[in-house]
């Protein structure tokens, strides 16, 4: 059976090093398939959304979040970070043929915070929100103000960046 993980590199670290406190930054991929028919060998990889999204919206919109923000209507209700301030830095948005992945990546994130802002970015992408809209929910400091919470399916964390180690160590 396929490992659902796989080591590339190990190496020793100091005993205080903690691998979620220590990480400087954090680059998650979200992919959506975006067709009629349901997944087959994708299935539980990501998010099936039936209808085309336009996905230069999503990403005009997207570009909104980037930067240091309070981001309370894009945190779980359940979070448990001290502070809803986070800085994004970078989000892309990019269509490979039937399939639309977000790539984001900063220091550290709240909960759930992709999946919502995906969720929110997915309703820009359908026409059902204008891009300004994102705006006004980061403004409005309010989880009910936003989109809805994507499924966990489509989300990969695809890197975590320490001091001292260079991007090709991983």
């Amino acid at each position: 059976r396929p490992a659902p993980i796989v080591v590339l590199a190990a190496r020793p670290v100091p005993d205080e090093f903690h691998a979620r406190f220590d990480a400087t930054a954090r680059a998650y991929r979200y992919r959506i398939l975006t067709r009629r028919a349901p997944p087959a060998l994708e299935r539980g990889l990501v998010w099936h959304h039936p209808q085309r999204l336009n996905e230069a919206l999503m990403h005009d919109a997207g570009q909104l979040l980037v930067g240091r923000h309070d981001f309370t209507s894009f945190r779980a209700t359940a979070c448990q970070s001290r502070s809803p301030l986070k800085s994004i830095d970078l989000l892309h948005v990019r269509r490979q043929g039937e399939h639309v992945d977000l790539h984001i990546r900063a220091r550290s994130f709240l909960h759930h915070q992709v999946r919502n802002i995906v969720g929110s970015l997915a309703l820009v992408g359908a026409g059902r929100r204008p891009v300004n809209w994102i705006a006004e929910a980061l403004a409005a400091r309010d989880r009910s103000a936003a989109g809805p919470t994507a499924p966990p399916d489509g989300l990969c964390l695809v890197q975590v960046r320490y001091p001292g180690w260079s991007s090709t160590e991983g």
